[in-house]
């Protein structure tokens, strides 16, 4: 049996925008706004931005987050409506994702953590291509990738950056990574891979004075990485709620067809 959200102790954040102000005041005097120690669910309005943002902060307290779309895409996010909330929230539907863990080791020899939940991405910094090896469970699969960049996205984000790269969509609840370049030049015909869930992956930077490349987890960037170390970290989950009939596993399913 699903657990049942209400409005008894909710938490209103917006993006800052005009619209989405004015939607918090509105949906604050009609259910209240408690504090965020307080709350058991947060109600996030603005866009996929804003709720990455609101997942972050919540990661592992297991607050559920339920968005109302005020931005361009909305793809995390469910249609706005002040009225029903609570009704709303009763048959919300969860779903639990697992984020990636990055680790990677800059040209200082620092080491420095982030959590993704949409993708880890590799990106050059200069007019010069990247060359970045590329290694699955400590095993080499490519000696040499002569890049834009690279990415590993989780299924939440493969209909994101990902699939702007043109790698697969994955189920939400498969069992899988996208590893997938972007703009490669060499080799020209390799577009990527897809992955156990308990692979981890290694990226191994080539003439790293000559061709300096930075590591990105969702919005967290490392400049000037040497080595980067991405795999799933099932220690730690953000939990999304959506309405009945547009769960995240049913806007993925739908994305494969839309676009």
């Amino acid at each position: 049996m699903l657990p049942k959200f209400s409005t008894d102790k909710v938490t209103f954040v917006s993006s800052g925008s005009k619209e989405s102000e004015q939607a918090r005041d509105v949906l604050s005097a009609k259910y209240g706004n408690c504090s965020m120690d307080e709350a058991e669910v947060i109600v996030a309005l603005g866009g996929d931005g804003l709720m990455l943002e609101t997942l972050h902060n919540v990661m592992d307290n297991g607050i559920p987050v339920y968005g109302m779309n005020f931005g361009s895409i909305g793809f995390l996010m469910n249609d706005y409506g002040a009225d029903n909330l609570a009704e709303r929230l009763a048959n919300a539907e969860p779903t639990v994702i697992h984020p990636l863990r990055m680790t990677a080791t800059d040209t200082r020899g620092n080491e420095h953590t982030a959590l993704a939940l949409n993708e880890v991405s590799l990106l050059r910094t200069s007019y010069q291509a990247a060359k970045i090896e590329i290694l699955i469970d400590g095993k080499p699969r490519l000696e040499e990738l002569v890049c834009d960049g690279v990415l590993v996205a989780t299924p939440a984000g493969s209909t994101a950056y990902n699939l702007s790269a043109h790698g697969p969509i994955l189920p939400i609840e498969a069992p899988l990574l996208a590893l997938t370049p972007i703009s490669p030049f060499r080799p020209r015909r390799w577009r990527g891979a897809i992955l156990s869930n308990r692979a981890e992956v290694t990226f191994r930077i080539r003439e790293i004075e000559k061709r300096p490349v930075n590591a990105v987890a969702d919005s967290k960037e490392i400049n000037d990485v040497v080595e980067v170390k991405v795999s799933e970290s099932r220690t730690h989950s953000v939990t999304l709620l959506f309405d009945p009939g547009h769960s995240l596993d049913e806007r993925v399913l739908n994305e494969q067809f839309d676009y």
